[in-house]
C-alpha cells in the first residue's frame, strides 16, 4: 500500500501530514559522518551503491520520515555527458572542461555513471517499508547548465546567463542534451524503484522573466511530459528555488504534479495563487530548524494552517544545514505527529 507521502503527491489529503527533508541524508547525522570517514570522499560514496543506500536509509531508520530521498548529486548528469567531475574540499564541485561557449558535442558520453545510481535505488527500495516513498531526483536543465558552463558553482550564474543571451542557439543545444540525458536518467531511477521524482532547479531565481520562461518553465515542462508519457502515474515534484512571483506560472505551465516551495515564499499567498488542490511541498526555513525552540513551533503551525485545505508534504525550503541539532529534527516531528 502506498504511504501518506505518495497519497498526497497524488492529490489525496491524508490524516497524517507526510514529512521528509531535503538533504536529510547527510552531514548533520553522526552515522553519516562515521561512514564517510570510513569510505572516503563524497563522490566515492555516491558511486558506491551499498554505501549510498545505507546513507539514504539512515534518516529513515532514525526518524521514520515518510520519504527516502536518493543520496546522490545533480552533477551526475554532466559526468554522464562526458565532463570530468570532482569535489574540492571546502570549495564544492568542479567540472572540466568548462563549457564557456556552450559546445558540448566533443564530450564523450559516459552513461555507465548512471548504473550505480540505479543500483542504489534498488537496494533502498528493498530495505524500506512499503509505506515509505522512494524519491529519485535530477537537476533541472537550467541549474545543471550553470555548472557545466562555469565549471563550478557561482554566486550569480553569470557565465551561463551571459551565454544564454549571447548565443541562445548554443545554450539551447546544451539544454537539450541535459534534458535528454535527464529523461533517460529519471526513467532509469523509476524502473529501479523510485515512486516519485523531484526536479531541482536551485538557481531558477537568477533569471529575468523572459529567460525564466525559456530556460526554466519550458525545459521542465518537457521533462514532466516525457516522464508522464513514459511512466504514467509517477508524480513529478518541481522545485524552482527563488522563483518568487513567477512560481504560479511555473505551476500552471510546467505540468508538474506537485510544487516545492522555498522559504522565501509566503505560504498563504502561494496557497491562494495555485490551482485548486495542487499538492505543495515546503517551506520551512532551514535556519529556523537550526535555531529550534518556540519560533520553530510557531512557524510550523503557520505553514500547516496555510496549506490546510490542500495536499501538503511538509519539508524545508531548501537543504537541511549540516549544523542542525538532532533534537531540533525530533522537535519538528513531534509537532507534526504529536
Amino acid at each position: 500500500m502506498p504511504g501518506p507521502l505518495l497519497d498526497n503527491l497524488a492529490g489525496q489529503r491524508t490524516d497524517r501530514r507526510p514529512v521528509w527533508l531535503m538533504r536529510q541524508a547527510g552531514r548533520y547525522l553522526p552515522e553519516y559522518r562515521a561512514l564517510r570517514a570510513e569510505k572516503g570522499g563524497f563522490l566515492e560514496l555516491v558511486y558506491d551503491s551499498e554505501a549510498a543506500a545505507e546513507i539514504t536509509v539512515q534518516p529513515i531508520d532514525r526518524f521514520g520520515f515518510d520519504g527516502a530521498i536518493l543520496f546522490s548529486d545533480i552533477l551526475i548528469v554532466p559526468h554522464a555527458l562526458g565532463q570530468d567531475l570532482w569535489f574540492e574540499a571546502g570549495e564544492g564541485p568542479r567540472l572540466a572542461p568548462p563549457l564557456v561557449d556552450g559546445v558540448w558535442q566533443g564530450l564523450e558520453k559516459a552513461f555507465h555513471h548512471f548504473d550505480p545510481i540505479y543500483r542504489t535505488v534498488e537496494l533502498v527500495r528493498q530495505r524500506i517499508g512499503p509505506d515509505v516513498t522512494m524519491l529519485g531526483f535530477a537537476g533541472s536543465p537550467w541549474t545543471v547548465a550553470t555548472y557545466m558552463v562555469a565549471g563550478a558553482g557561482s554566486k550569480d550564474q553569470g557565465a551561463a546567463r551571459s551565454l544564454a543571451w549571447r548565443d541562445p542557439a548554443a545554450f539551447q543545444s546544451l539544454v537539450d542534451a541535459i534534458e535528454a540525458a535527464s529523461i533517460e536518467y529519471l526513467i532509469g531511477q523509476i524502473d529501479a524503484g523510485a515512486e516519485a521524482v523531484q526536479l531541482f532547479d536551485s538557481w531558477a531565481g537568477s533569471l529575468s522573466p523572459s529567460q525564466f520562461e525559456k530556460w526554466v518553465i519550458a525545459p521542465n515542462a518537457r521533462l514532466a511530459a516525457a516522464i508522464r508519457e513514459a511512466r504514467p502515474g509517477i508524480p513529478v515534484i518541481g522545485f524552482p528555488k527563488g522563483a518568487g512571483a513567477k512560481l504560479p506560472a511555473y505551476a500552471r505551465e510546467t505540468g508538474v504534479d506537485a510544487l516545492g516551495i522555498d522559504e522565501t515564499q509566503d505560504s498563504a499567498w502561494i496557497a491562494s495563487q495555485l490551482p485548486a488542490n495542487m499538492p505543495v511541498q515546503g517551506n520551512l526555513d532551514p535556519m529556523l530548524l537550526l535555531a529550534g525552540g518556540a519560533a520553530l513551533e510557531s512557524e510550523v503551525r503557520r505553514i500547516c494552517d496555510a496549506f490546510g485545505d490542500r495536499p501538503h508534504v511538509f519539508n524545508l525550503g531548501h537543504g537541511i544545514d549540516k549544523e542542525t541539532p538532532i533534537a531540533h529534527v525530533e522537535q519538528l516531528l513531534a509537532l507534526l505527529r504529536g
